[in-house]
């Protein structure tokens, strides 16, 4: 029996639970979507209601703020619960936040109260897919999953504005909420597919996840708002949230994650990398228009290719983790990214196809370390801690992207990087864009310095405990 098969948990139905494998790949579609479905829409929102920036913006911030504690929670809950119990009432409350939003559009409070509920039944599906993947199937299998898992996240967050933009324009703002509704067809095939499994008893602490919900919530409002009494609230929360968990009997999350240096360095890692993906992401369209006048449809245009590399090279990434090891693969993709925004920041003021080829690098290596690092995560947690484990991963990944947007912002907003440093850059216009996505590659070379001396060091991954 190889590694893989040792840390899997096989159930007598092997076969049926394979058939659920595309209807893995159909639910994390829909739930990704709803991430970025929104974005485009806040100005008509905003409109409609009479909303400044800050008001519209809970339409979004909400979402995130319950689908990353979410994923956390839905974690945790597999560790007690059976996976099947767990995803298809995370779906049908997705479905329900999705219609109260639709049938609520007149009424803003409504429409906040159904974008947390879709957020909540939402975050079920990231983290109990990477539970489903990590518990029922071998090492091969789980690499090549996520793989997959990787181009449909990448296919979802690129259409996801542009079919938010259709939707909006062809009819109402309000028919975003009905988007996420095909999700249902995936309920009939998981009750059948899906084992019941007998979960070690357990309970849920629930002072824990609200303390954790508090650190969370104030986390992504002080980066937001840029209010210090937000981080003020959120270091209160997390210095509460560790004596919680370290006096509990039964921790919303187990303090010995924290005692595995290897999951620690994955988190920073995660959040590094992610953070950055999601930075550069919001830079260039904003440097697009400035330094080059480029309109809204031709900057998508640019940066497509990109996006759909992502698509193309996540199944290469898949296997090419199940050839290689995680390892390789997560030091191809780490070099791509770092080559690409070196590449980037050189080419501000050039031809700006040049741009969007060094994209397509970025992309592709943004591939290659998601997929690897989820499989890096999943080797080095024991099989009772997979679900809390990942979903303290997921949830991290999506703080990241707001967290670093926000401090990005600020930066451009400030004006900090515009100086003469970047050494094939003389455009004083181009300085600040050059300046700060060269820095942001700097933080790709960390986090593989990281990598090499946490995870590198290791001939093998740690066996799982048996569940």
């Amino acid at each position: 029996m190889t590694t893989g098969e040792k840390n899997a948990e096989h159930p007598a139905n092997a076969a049926e639970i394979k058939r659920s494998v595309p209807w893995i790949y159909y639910v994390i579609f829909f739930a990704v979507l709803n991430e970025s479905v929104f974005n485009v829409s806040t100005p008509d929102i905003a409109r409609e209601f009479h909303l400044d920036a800050s008001g519209v913006s809970w339409v979004v911030t909400i979402f995130f703020i319950v689908f990353g504690l979410g994923m956390v929670i839905f974690g945790k809950l597999s560790d007690i619960y059976s996976v099947k119990k767990l995803i298809i009432f995370g779906i049908v409350l997705y479905s329900l936040g999705s219609v109260l939003g639709f049938l609520l559009q007149a009424w803003y409070p409504g429409v906040i109260l159904s974008r947390a509920i879709q957020g909540i039944g939402g975050s079920a599906i990231p983290a109990l897919v990477f539970v489903m993947v990590a518990r029922f199937f071998t090492q091969e299998e789980r690499g090549k999953m996520f793989g997959i898992i990787t181009s449909t996240v990448s296919f979802a967050i690129g259409v996801g504005p542009l079919f938010g933009g259709f939707i909006a324009g062809s009819f109402h703002w309000s028919y975003l909420f009905l988007v996420s509704l095909p999700v249902l067809l995936a309920v009939p095939f998981f009750q059948r597919y899906l084992p019941t499994e007998q979960r070690k008893a357990g309970s849920l602490d629930i002072v824990g996840a609200v303390l954790l919900g508090s650190v969370v919530a104030s986390v992504i409002l002080f980066t937001t708002e840029a209010k210090w009494v937000y981080l003020l609230a959120a270091s209160i929360a997390l210095v509460l949230f560790i004596f919680r968990i370290r006096r509990a009997e039964e921790p919303f999350v187990d303090p010995s994650l924290f005692i595995n240096p290897l999951f620690r360095v994955g988190l920073l890692i995660g959040f590094l990398i992610f953070g950055t993906i999601m930075s550069v992401v919001f830079i260039l369209p904003l440097m697009f228009h400035d330094m080059y006048a480029l309109d809204a449809k031709t900057i998508g245009l640019l940066m497509f290719p990109g996006a759909m590399s992502a698509v193309i090279f996540g199944r290469v990434a898949g296997h090419l983790t199940v050839k290689r090891g995680s390892h390789f693969v997560v030091y191809l993709g780490l070099t791509l990214i770092a080559l690409s925004l070196l590449f980037q920041s050189s080419s501000i003021g050039l031809w700006v196809w040049y741009i969007s080829v060094a994209l397509v690098l970025m992309y592709i290596g943004f591939s290659l370390v998601q997929t690897a690092l989820a499989e890096s995560m999943t080797q080095i947690l024991p099989t009772h801690q997979i679900g809390v484990g990942m979903g303290l991963f997921n949830m991290t990944v999506t703080l990241s992207g707001a967290v670093v947007t926000a401090l990005v912002a600020k930066v451009l907003e400030k004006g900090l990087f515009a100086f003469p440093f970047h050494p094939f850059i003389t455009d004083s216009r181009a300085y600040l864009f050059g300046n700060l996505i060269l820095t942001i590659s700097l933080v790709v070379v960390a986090g593989a310095l990281m990598y090499l001396f946490t995870f590198g060091k290791k001939a093998s991954n740690p066996a799982r405990e048996p569940a």
